[in-house]
C-alpha cells in the first residue's frame, strides 16, 4: 500500500557496543521514505557513547523517562514532551540517572544546503506546554516542535471523528502518542495506536480518523519545512474511486 505503518517492536534492535543506547529504524528508505529516517532509541541508566555528527539535522523527542543531553559542554534538560535540535556535525552524549529507560524519538532528516551562520541563536531544546497551539482545520490542532532548517517538527490533537479526505505537499513521518486511530490510505485501512510508526508519502491522499474515545496525539516530522495544517482536499468521488 502507498505509505507504510509499523511499530517499534516490529523493527531489528541494535545495541550500542559498551554503550547504554538500543536503536530501532522504523520507517526509511526501504520502506519508501524518500527523505526520512525514523527511528526509536532506548536509552538504559548510565551515560551513552558519544553521537551524532553526520551531515544531517537530527530531530528528538523524549517519550519517556528523564535525563540530560550534553552537547558542546552544556546540559540541556530532557522530560517527556521535549523537542530537541542537533545540528549537522554536532556531537552529544546522553545522561540518564535511571532506574527507567530514557525513550526517544529521532528523525535523520536532510542535509541543509544554507547551514545557518555559526553563533545564529537556535533553541536546543523545545518544551511543547510551552507552545502555543494553532488551529489545524474545523476541530483539530498542533503546536510546533524545534526549529530546524530541512524539516518542522510538531505534535498534532485529532478529536474523536473523521475528517475529509486530504493530502500534503510535504513528505512525513508519524509516531503516535496516545489514541485510538484508523488510517485510510491506498484503497486499505489499517488500525494505529500508541506506538505505531507511519509514513505519509508526499500528495497521497488519506485520512486519519481517531476511532476512540480520547483525543488522538501525533507526533510528525515533515520535509520541506512549513506548516503543517497546508492540506488540500480530495473530492469525495476522486476518494471513493481508490477505496
Amino acid at each position: 500500500m502507498p505509505g507504510h505503518v509499523t511499530a517499534e517492536a516490529e523493527a531489528e534492535s541494535r545495541s550500542d557496543a559498551d554503550g547504554t543506547a538500543t536503536t530501532r529504524v522504523t520507517i526509511d528508505p526501504s520502506s519508501g521514505c524518500r527523505d526520512l529516517e525514523q527511528r526509536i532509541v532506548r536509552f538504559a541508566p548510565g551515560r551513552s557513547n558519544m553521537r551524532g555528527g553526520g551531515s544531517r539535522e537530527e530531530l528528538l523527542f523524549v517519550l519517556s523517562g528523564r535525563g540530560a543531553l550534553v552537547l558542546d559542554g552544556e546540559e540541556y534538560r530532557l522530560e517527556p514532551e521535549t523537542g530537541v535540535y542537533v545540528a549537522p556535525g554536532a556531537r552529544y552524549e546522553v545522561e540518564n540517572p535511571g532506574p527507567d529507560d530514557l525513550v526517544l524519538v529521532s528523525v535523520l532528516a536532510l542535509e541543509p544546503a544554507n547551514l545557518r551562520p555559526r553563533g545564529e541563536e537556535r533553541r536546543v531544546t523545545v518544551r511543547l506546554t510551552e507552545q502555543e497551539a494553532f488551529p489545524a482545520g474545523r476541530d483539530r490542532e498542533f503546536r510546533f516542535g524545534v526549529d530546524a532548517d530541512t524539516v518542522t517538527q510538531f505534535v498534532g490533537s485529532i478529536p474523536p471523528g473523521r475528517a475529509k479526505p486530504h493530502y500534503h505537499e510535504y513528505e512525513e513521518v508519524a509516531y503516535v502518542l496516545g489514541g485510538e486511530g484508523l488510517l485510510h490510505i491506498g484503497g486499505e485501512r489499517r488500525r494505529v495506536s500508541a506506538g505505531s510508526c507511519i509514513h505519509f508519502p508526499p500528495r497521497e491522499p488519506h485520512i486519519l480518523e481517531n476511532v476512540g474515545t480520547e483525543t488522538l496525539r501525533v507526533l510528525g516530522v515533515f520535509h520541506p519545512a512549513g506548516d503543517p495544517s497546508a492540506a488540500y482536499n480530495v473530492a469525495e468521488s476522486e476518494w471513493e474511486e481508490k477505496q
